[in-house]
């Protein structure tokens, strides 16, 4: 199995991506192909000891900026590393592609080059968020901004699979997000949704709220590209105000350094917990292939971890799952009340 990488994506790109290859490479013992301009990326492996590793490199001369249109970057550069690593994958000589690039233009090619799979219309993506009881699915966050009833059906049968694959749940308790339990809450949208997913043969346990994203009550939480975006930059950010508003509190007084040195342990594995690098990155379900996309400011860590993903998405078959979990919905559908 190998996995592309997209070497020239991301904010620090290629050194993270690089790094976290040559990390991924050593560790999980995969077989990486880092994709972009060979005379940058031969020095970072030259810097890195990586001399007898398992890395080919595939050159690609163009990059697409982080701040690219996604529409201009796939019609103007076909040599770019994201269009090349997608070709890879397209081709069979990569089984999953990583990038920390940017996210329309990964996703945008990802959907060209490596189509859907049979019966998607939307393509979604997902991503872990660490819950009270370990952790959930929430998606989609920012594949599509405008959805209709049947896309977010799609949406909860993908990340029904993703969860019992990747979390080990059985039978994945799907929640639909909204603005209260009752089934009467909501937009027109959720409320057409909820009566879809209620006929379906998914665990789907109604509608939840946003306290419900962290708390542990569902695996999957379904929700539409624009709310879950805005649900996961805004979680992002309150770790990391919460992380800050600690130490500032522990810098400024005597007692709370002395408290802090027995309560160390604790405050390293909370921040193991929410940060975001532990779970690599958010795969794009539903497309003929595996493409995991991370942040622009990825750290070696987190492109490490994507790479992981990546190879177990493929062990698990995730989008044979999801095919045929959608075959199983349409036969249902099709049969006489």
């Amino acid at each position: 199995m190998k996995i592309a990488v997209d070497a020239m994506g991301g904010d620090f790109a290629p050194r993270n991506a690089v790094q976290g290859a040559v990390e991924a490479c050593r560790e999980f013992d995969t077989p990486v192909i880092l994709v972009g301009r060979e005379d940058q990326v031969r020095p970072e492996l030259d810097r890195l000891g990586a001399h007898g590793l398992a890395i080919d490199v595939v050159h690609a001369d163009e990059v697409v900026g982080m701040d690219e249109p996604a529409v201009s970057a796939i019609r103007k550069k076909k040599r770019s590393s994201i269009r090349v690593g997608a070709r890879l994958v397209k081709d069979g000589l990569a089984q999953g592609f990583v990038s920390a690039g940017n996210t329309g233009a990964v996703m945008a090619t990802s959907k060209i080059v490596m189509k859907s799979l049979p019966g998607v219309q939307r393509p979604a993506l997902a991503t872990v968020v660490p819950t009270m009881t370990g952790a959930s699915i929430l998606l989609d966050v920012g594949a599509n901004v405008d959805c209709r009833a049947n896309h977010l059906m799609q949406f909860a049968v993908m990340g029904s699979f993703y969860a019992e694959a990747i979390l080990g749940r059985r039978q994945p308790k799907i929640g639909l997000l909204s603005i209260g339990e009752e089934d009467t809450k909501g937009n027109e949208q959720t409320k057409q949704v909820f009566d879809i997913l209620r006929q379906t043969s998914l665990n789907f346990v109604g509608n939840v709220e946003g306290r419900d994203v962290f708390n542990g009550s569902v695996d999957v939480v379904v929700c539409d590209g624009f709310v879950g975006n805005i649900t996961l930059k805004v979680s992002e950010s309150l770790a990391e105000t919460i992380e800050h508003l600690i130490r500032t509190e522990i810098e400024g007084s005597f007692l709370a350094r002395v408290g802090y040195l027995f309560m160390r342990p604790a405050f390293r594995n909370f921040k193991k917990r929410v940060d975001y690098s532990e779970y690599g990155g958010a795969p794009l379900l539903g497309i003929s292939g595996v493409t995991i996309i991370c942040h622009g400011r990825s750290s070696p860590k987190a492109i490490k971890n994507a790479i992981r993903v990546a190879g177990d998405f493929c062990d698990k078959d995730v989008n044979g799952q999801i095919s045929r979990g959608l075959a199983e919905l349409v036969c249902q559908e099709d049969k006489p009340a």
